[in-house]
Order: C-alpha cells, then sequence, then structure tokens
C-alpha cells in the first residue's frame, strides 16, 4: 500500500477560482494518496496599498475581510481541521447560491458547520488580524506576492517541497482525471527553473 502524504493549500473563501481548485483537490484526494489541509490567505491583506486597482475590486475587497476573519477565528477557537468544513459551508453559499456577504451568511454557515455562530462578530473585527496576516505569510512566502489564490504547497515527484499558485481551472476535473492533472502539475512545479504557464482565461467560474 502506498503511504498517504499531505499537501497543503491557502484560500480565501471569496474567491472563486480557489473555490473551484479546492473541490478539484477533495477529487484528488479520492484517486491519489495524499491528504490536503486547508489554511487562510487574504486577498485583502495582498491587495493594501494597491492604489492602481479598479473600483469594482476595490469594493470586492472590502467585503472580502469578513469571512477570513471569520476563518481563522474558528481556527484559533477550535483547531485547523474545522477549515475545511467551514470552507464548504461559506462557499457553497457564496459561489454557489449567490448570497450576500454578512451576518445572515456568516451565521449559517458556521452552524453548519457545528461552530458557535457568535464567531459570525469576528467579520468586523480586528482581533483575528495578527493571525491571519501569519497565515497569508506563511502561504505566500514561497510564491510570491505577485500571484493570489489558490497557493498549494506539495512535494514534488522526488519528494522536495514545491510551491505553486493555481492551477486556475473551470470546472473542476473529476476522478481520474483530476489525479492526472494534479501529476501534471507535480511534474512541472518540480521542474527546476520552471516558473509560469499561461493562457488567456476565456470562461468565467463554472460550479458544479
Amino acid at each position: 500500500m502506498t503511504d498517504r502524504v499531505t499537501a497543503d493549500m491557502w484560500f480565501d473563501p471569496s474567491c472563486p477560482w480557489a473555490w473551484i481548485t479546492s473541490r478539484w483537490l477533495l477529487e484528488v484526494e479520492q484517486v491519489r494518496a495524499v491528504d490536503f489541509r486547508f489554511h487562510v490567505m487574504s486577498l485583502s491583506v495582498l491587495n493594501q496599498g494597491r492604489d492602481h486597482l479598479d473600483e469594482d475590486y476595490k469594493a470586492f475587497l472590502s467585503t472580502a475581510w469578513g469571512p477570513v476573519r471569520i476563518c481563522v477565528a474558528a481556527e484559533q477557537r477550535y483547531g485547523s481541521h474545522v477549515l475545511l468544513p467551514l470552507y464548504t459551508a461559506l462557499g457553497t453559499r457564496i459561489h454557489l447560491a449567490k448570497e450576500e456577504r454578512g451576518p445572515e451568511l456568516y451565521v449559517a454557515a458556521l452552524t453548519e458547520a457545528g461552530l458557535d455562530p457568535a464567531l459570525a462578530a469576528a467579520a468586523d473585527s480586528t482581533e483575528y488580524d495578527e493571525a491571519l496576516r501569519a497565515s497569508h505569510e506563511a502561504g505566500m512566502r514561497p510564491v510570491g506576492q505577485d500571484v493570489g489564490t489558490p497557493v498549494v504547497h506539495a512535494s514534488g515527484p522526488d519528494g522536495s517541497p514545491v510551491a505553486f499558485f493555481g492551477p486556475v481551472i473551470t470546472p473542476a476535473p473529476k476522478g481520474e482525471a483530476a489525479g492526472r492533472l494534479w501529476d501534471g502539475v507535480l511534474l512541472v512545479a518540480g521542474t527546476p527553473g520552471f516558473y509560469e504557464l499561461k493562457r488567456t482565461r476565456e470562461q468565467d467560474p463554472i460550479f458544479d
């Protein structure tokens, strides 16, 4: 039997592309000997001080603080194992149901995840921002500050550590197709000196 290994993903609950990647990784777990741990990064932290951003994206970032703060508050209270069920509860509402980010959504997501709904108050508090920034920095340090989320840390084909932004995909591959993509991503990410593979994004996120 092949020993299972662990890999890590950093997510911002408000990012639709990270949501799709996270659902792909859950598929990968079913067909490859890897278990994923989830951590919080923040697009709002990443983009602080970037005044050149367009107004629509600035408005998005202003409302993206709430979900990441709640995730960190829950992690501080209960441990990192609660991040996946909370992320799933948040993401289902944000990306599939298209609910507005706010107290009602946060309370419902926390309740579904079996967590204290009073943690919804963390959305408007800076109490957990130091821990949020530390989690964000841990995820971004190996990949740099000119990418966003998703970020994945894993072991390459030779066992050496690799870290990368992406993949940005839609929709999430299922079954063995998910496994093949994982194999390929690890192959290119584990190639010394490999930095970028990209093409113009022509589809909006497809959630299924």
